[in-house]
């Protein structure tokens, strides 16, 4: 039977010092779980999920935005570049999950607290680290997890790909490679690109949208998460997630589309340059003015160079090895994106609302 994140039995254990050895009563008390980035559209989600489980106690560590938190979940407010901080927030953790996001520095600054701060602890915690199909780079074909991190993307790419490097003197972590996490509340790829749809500035890309779009929705990342915290014999392992038969990009915009009631244009090459080269500097310098200006009015997204080449990429994650390992199941991709046009819908329909 697939593993899902209502399904996981309590019987699985990662292995020895993972979890919490059972009490006077015999019974076995909950996985302590410090999730990193808990306010993120990913840590998020993790955190609800943790807090639904019976065999897990969330904390939810995050520095500005708690939005979203279940009240079961305890919050802590820390700065993740600071060692000492993540030092007294590991005290008592069986098991972290590190979603941070952020420019590059921030990554790998606080990876390498992150792991340094572990291996001190008397019981160093499993790490489960949400790493990104982005650490293989510029590769094309199909890439399985042996793959060279190549990390020559841009400077996310690298600073991705640098943190599975410094864990490697960590024996105790599990790296994830999602492709494009996709479904409700997911910012870009299910927010940005529904709005670029209705707005008729992204559609049918022609051959500029011929490469594989990796897509994997947030509850199968989450569900691997879950399966990472728990399963025995998987330290030191990396997992790509995605659809197995990954649709082209084009694919995925058309069926998007369709499932956002809308057209799915064809985009010229011209009118791509159009975006990038006359359009995207304005919205940019908009963008940043609103937000120093702290304006609730948000101007339209650009569109940023690095998704056409993303677009154009031709790379497919295999994904056997989570299937085998981590006994993953994936969503359909006609539910996720029709999960995913209703979320969309609802958040556009909510400002229009408390205009009236």
């Amino acid at each position: 039977m697939p593993v899902t994140m209502e399904s996981m039995p309590d019987s699985m254990a990662a292995g020895p010092g993972s979890h919490p050895e059972p009490d006077g009563t015999g019974a076995t008390p909950p996985l302590r779980v410090l999730v990193l980035g808990a306010g993120g559209f990913i840590g998020r989600r993790v955190v609800q999920a943790l807090a639904r489980c019976g065999w897990a106690r969330p904390l939810a560590a995050v520095h500005r935005n708690a939005r979203g938190i279940p009240e079961q979940a305890p919050i802590v407010r820390l700065d993740a570049r600071q060692a000492g901080a993540l030092q007294d927030a590991l005290a008592g953790i069986d098991a972290v999950v590190n979603c941070i996001a952020g420019d590059a520095a921030t990554i790998v600054t606080s990876a390498r607290e992150l792991f340094a701060a572990a291996a001190r602890q008397a019981a160093p915690p499993r790490i489960v680290h949400l790493s990104t199909m982005m650490v293989y780079g510029s590769a094309s074909g199909t890439v399985d997890e042996s793959a060279p991190l190549l990390g020559d993307w841009d400077g996310y790419s690298r600073a991705k790909a640098e943190v599975e490097v410094l864990a490697h003197p960590y024996p105790r972590v599990v790296h994830l490679r999602p492709g494009i996490v996709y479904g409700p509340d997911s910012p870009i790829w299910s927010g940005w690109m529904a709005r670029w749809l209705e707005e008729g500035r992204l559609g049918d890309l022609g051959p500029a949208g011929r490469g594989c779009c990796n897509l994997v929705h947030v509850d199968d990342v989450v569900t691997a998460v879950l399966q990472s915290l728990r399963l025995a014999g998987i330290e030191g392992e990396a997992f790509n997630l995605s659809l197995p038969a990954p649709p082209t990009w084009n694919d995925y915009l058309r069926a998007y589309a369709a499932a956002l009631g809308c057209a799915c244009v064809p985009i010229t090459a011209v009118r791509l340059q159009w975006e990038l080269r006359v359009l995207a500097p304005p919205l940019k310098l908009l963008q940043i003015a609103a937000d120093r200006l702290h304006l609730a009015w948000r101007p339209p997204q650009p569109i940023r160079p690095w998704l056409l080449r993303l677009c154009a990429q031709p790379l497919r994650l295999a994904v056997d090895k989570a299937e085998a390992r981590l006994q993953m199941r994936w969503t359909p991709l006609d539910r996720g994106l029709q999960q995913s046009a209703a979320w969309y819908h609802a958040g556009a329909a909510a400002p229009a609302a408390a205009r009236r």
